[in-house]
């Protein structure tokens, strides 16, 4: 609970997390958004790096959170492969027709084992879920996934089907958000823990700065091996466990300065995942009609008005009419696709509100 606003009713949402959700997907959108800008300006390239430190390890945490009381109940399956599965299919053919239509490549295949652009969360997603009983009957989960990702880190060819470099890679914050009870978070929504944060966010972004010229953003993406980003096999034991603790205590002070309270974006954390999945379609296509030739926005003012832009859009893609048109593929009902059964018990957390849609009880 937030000290200053008393302990959320059980069974109830808790704005906060649907606060956190929705300040994370914007953190997305900004990151995606920014790429291009970085190539000229060191001031973008720091601030693309701080983000991309923890925004996609801080969403795989606070969805390993809401998994906590998965299981393998046919209620809770059923809605894995409706609020998950389903979505994916539909989204890697949608991507994959777009691709080929913007780029006029009819022969462009579809793959659902090679996960395009953004989808590779969705499988993600799917494996960390079914595999989280395994987790939670382990005695230390994040050393052992933290090993894991350590090694695949040392992998060159790891990274093939199924983005499982990245599946990995993400891993450990999954898991730990499995570990994490809410006495964690209340921590966290104290005065002291903002007052941490600032001096802490504020030397990582003067760190990034300084490193910005040289620094290679794909440490932070876990797409491939790191012989792949010109380091030696053995250099994953160090970057990987240090990398995540970087992660860990930026994830910690953003989740410091969330709103506890109400607020007017609150309710926009409920449509995350339609803002995630659908934002895509725009990202690329700035790539492929080259949005971003514009010599002004490149100018400071240029790209204030690309980070307002790329804040305006995914917070409309967060809305309640995007979600009613939208809600046939992110969130489908597909009743039909399994046996009729007397009874099923409900799985308490949607899968389909990336991540969590409900306050998971103790």
């Amino acid at each position: 609970m937030d000290r200053r606003h008393g302990p959320v009713a059980q069974g109830a949402r808790d704005p906060y997390f649907d606060n956190a959700k929705y300040l994370t997907i914007v953190l997305v959108a900004c990151g995606h958004a920014w790429e291009p800008l970085t190539y000229g300006s060191r001031t973008v390239t720091a601030v693309y790096l701080g983000v991309y430190a923890f925004h996609m390890p801080a969403f795989a945490l606070i969805s390993g959170y809401f998994s906590r009381s998965f299981d393998m109940a046919p209620g809770r399956l059923r809605r894995l492969v409706g609020g998950v599965v389903v979505p994916y299919v539909l989204f890697e053919i949608a991507y994959t027709l777009f691709y080929r239509w913007a780029q006029d490549d009819p022969g462009y295949p579809i793959s659902l084992l090679d996960p395009w652009y953004l989808m590779w969360f969705l499988v993600a997603l799917f494996i960390w879920r079914l595999t989280t009983p395994l987790w939670l009957q382990l005695r230390h989960p994040v050393p052992v996934a933290l090993a894991s990702a350590v090694l695949v880190s040392m992998a060159p060819d790891a990274g093939g089907d199924l983005a499982l470099q990245r599946v990995v890679g993400f891993l450990p914050f999954f898991v730990l958000g499995l570990t994490l009870r809410p006495e964690h978070f209340e921590r966290l929504r104290t005065r002291r823990a903002r007052l941490w944060a600032l001096p802490v966010t504020a030397g990582a972004l003067v760190a990034a700065y300084a490193v910005a010229p040289w620094f290679d953003a794909g440490w932070f993406y876990h797409r491939g091996s790191v012989t792949g980003l010109g380091a030696p096999a053995w250099a994953g034991l160090v970057t990987t466990p240090a990398l995540f603790a970087l992660a860990v205590v930026l994830s910690a002070c953003f989740l410091a300065w969330v709103p506890g309270r109400m607020t007017l974006f609150t309710t926009l954390g409920t449509g995350t995942l339609y803002a995630y999945l659908l934002h895509g379609f725009l990202i690329k296509s700035s790539r492929f009609w080259s949005w971003y030739d514009h010599p002004w926005l490149h100018t400071p003012a240029g790209e204030l008005a690309v980070t307002a832009a790329a804040v305006g859009v995914i917070t409309l893609l967060c809305t309640s009419p995007v979600r009613r048109v939208f809600r046939f593929a992110v969130e489908p009902r597909v009743p039909w696709a399994f046996r009729r059964t007397e009874s099923v018990r409900e799985a308490e957390p949607p899968v389909s509100g990336v991540p969590g849609e409900r306050v998971v009880r103790p």
